[in-house]
């Protein structure tokens, strides 16, 4: 549950007071007649489905009154909802009562003044009733205080997830993370195992043929050794080059010399299609998992739209509002793409193991737009 009683005015607040001082009205007269009805096994449902109706009520109040937002699917044990209710049954009960001492406090204030206007009492009792009457009256506000927190605290324990839930369901996100990240680490290795294997072994190879034809043929035909060690300087130029790019896909070197702004730079001069990059994340520096997740989700995300979106034109924003960086990539491409491919899982399980966000949007027809959200605190 996120707790909203900053947002809401004191008027609404005290208004949600004075109704859940009304609730046990609602809890008790029903509870008195049909509570016996709990050990028919067949009335069960019919009294559990009222339960949940007034739980319902009380979940209203809170949200409407107090500014409270509670998971939407979350469902209440029946078991829990039975203890919530009785407890608001005395909390209700003993707030009732305590706004009613304020209210006899401020009639007997009334009289007070009545009695100093008409100057029936006399300087001693004066001081002596507005003592008294200054503490009662702190008295009651605390009281009154500390039991609008405890119905707070009521409906966070009924309509919320309790701590320990919160905890459980964290150290599963956890777990599926760490998963999840493993299996996309593995998937790189994979990516770039055949990435070497297909493009740059090869290379070495036809290197390695060429320069042993150029050394075979150097006394036979000197013109066709020098053509072939010719051939043999570009085919090395080309292995550099992509032996380069194999390495700039592994981790960019400028993300530690330069920074995000600068490697996101890189991307755009490598990129085959023209890239538009605004960078707007100010001068704070940044995490260094938050920088690196950062720029291979707009690596992948330009690699994906060069390569299968037919995309003639992408565009990059890097924006950083408070502690949250927002990446956002869109392309003019057909569109189409599959959120559950292997790319986009990867880069999803990447962003989850900072416990941020990635959303991808891709009709048919296009635009996609992928917008990742990581926390930099």
């Amino acid at each position: 549950m996120r707790g909203g009683e900053g947002e809401a005015s004191a008027g609404r607040r005290f208004v949600g007071v004075l109704l859940g001082c009304l609730s046990p009205l609602l809890f008790l007269v029903p509870g008195a007649v049909l509570g016996p009805l709990l050990l028919w096994p067949r009335a069960r449902p019919v009294l559990m489905a009222g339960a949940r109706r007034l739980g319902a009520l009380e979940r209203s109040r809170r949200s409407v009154f107090f500014g409270d937002r509670f998971p939407g699917p979350y469902e209440v044990p029946d078991r829990r909802l039975l203890r919530y209710l009785a407890a608001r049954v005395g909390a209700g009960l003993v707030t009732g009562i305590v706004l009613g001492l304020l209210v006899f406090g401020e009639v007997l204030a009334v009289l007070l003044v009545r009695g100093v206007v008409r100057g029936s009492l006399g300087w001693t009792e004066l001081l002596g009733q507005l003592l008294l009457g200054g503490v009662l009256l702190f008295l009651d506000v605390q009281g009154l205080y500390a039991l609008t927190a405890l119905d707070a605290r009521l409906a966070r324990a009924c309509f919320g997830p309790s701590e320990q839930e919160l905890l459980r369901r964290r150290i599963d996100e956890l777990a599926l993370s760490r998963a999840a990240v493993v299996q996309a680490v593995d998937t790189e290795r994979r990516r770039i195992e055949r990435d070497l294997h297909d493009g740059v072994q090869q290379r070495l190879v036809a290197l390695a043929m060429l320069l042993g034809r150029a050394r075979r043929g150097r006394e036979r035909d000197p013109e066709q050794a020098d053509a072939l060690l010719w051939q043999a300087h570009r085919e090395a130029q080309d292995v550099l080059s992509e032996l380069r790019d194999v390495a700039w896909r592994v981790y960019p070197a400028a993300l530690d010399s330069l920074g995000l702004e600068e490697a996101l730079g890189g991307v755009a001069q490598r990129c085959g299609i023209p890239l538009r990059v605004r960078f707007e994340a100010g001068d704070a520096p940044l995490p260094r998992p938050v920088e690196t997740a950062a720029y291979f989700v707009v690596s992948e995300a330009v690699t994906n739209a060069a390569k299968h979106s037919a995309a003639s034109a992408v565009s990059v924003r890097v924006t950083r509002v408070g502690p949250l960086l927002t990446v956002r990539v869109e392309d003019d491409g057909r569109g189409g793409a599959d959120p559950a491919g292997s790319g986009l899982t990867g880069l999803r399980s990447r962003v989850a193991a900072l416990d941020g966000t990635l959303r991808v949007d891709s009709p048919l027809g296009g635009p996609t737009t992928l917008v990742a959200e990581l926390p930099c605190a």
